[in-house]
């Protein structure tokens, strides 16, 4: 059974009883950050709180594992409009302990989308047109690396301003700890 009944259900009050008013904020980040962080429920109220964010406060842009596996996907595109249209000043990558992504088997995540009825010949097709589902799919061994990764492309982007600082963190997906792995001062 679906979980959408009662999902509208709570909705329906939610909204009647107006208990909306106590999320009112606008679009713009108040403490001018944006952050790219991985898609992990446990993350979801544990980030936040972790830092002490409340809603209104940062954009958040989240995917697997924090990682930007093209320069210019949507992910990207969800930072570059934080901080030219939305007034982020400072941008932080934050990856976790214990992350799905961590040596993430590609091979083994084609074999499941064949055994759920995606045609091979739908991977081979964009395979031969140029879409490698080694880097579509891109995992790395530590989230340290992952979120170095992130970091790079984004400070090397050639749409990205050089004087918007980008901070790369590892925070811990239970206590909230969170691990600085690199501030502002670029390596590169």
């Amino acid at each position: 059974m679906s979980i959408i009944p009662n999902l509208l259900a709570f909705n329906k009050k939610f909204v009647e009883e107006k208990q909306y008013e106590a999320y009112l904020t606008d679009k713009y980040p108040e403490k001018k950050i944006a952050i790219l962080t991985c898609m992990d429920t446990r993350l979801v109220e544990l980030l936040p709180k972790a830092l002490n964010l409340r809603n209104g406060d940062a954009k958040f842009i989240k995917n697997a594992g924090a990682i930007l596996t093209q320069p210019f996907g949507s992910a990207m595109r969800s930072i570059l409009v934080a901080v030219y249209e939305l007034g982020a000043r400072e941008v932080l990558v934050i990856g976790h302990d214990n992350c799905g992504m961590t040596n993430l088997d590609a091979e083994g995540l084609v074999r499941k989308f064949a055994d759920h009825g995606i045609d091979p010949k739908a991977v081979e097709t964009l395979e031969n047109a140029g879409i490698r589902m080694d880097k579509f799919l891109k995992s790395f061994s530590t989230p340290e690396e992952g979120v170095m990764h992130s970091v790079r492309i984004i400070r090397k982007h050639p749409l990205f301003p050089k004087d918007i600082p980008v901070h790369g963190f590892v925070i811990h997906p239970e206590t909230g700890a969170l691990r600085v792995i690199v501030e502002d001062y670029r390596e590169e």
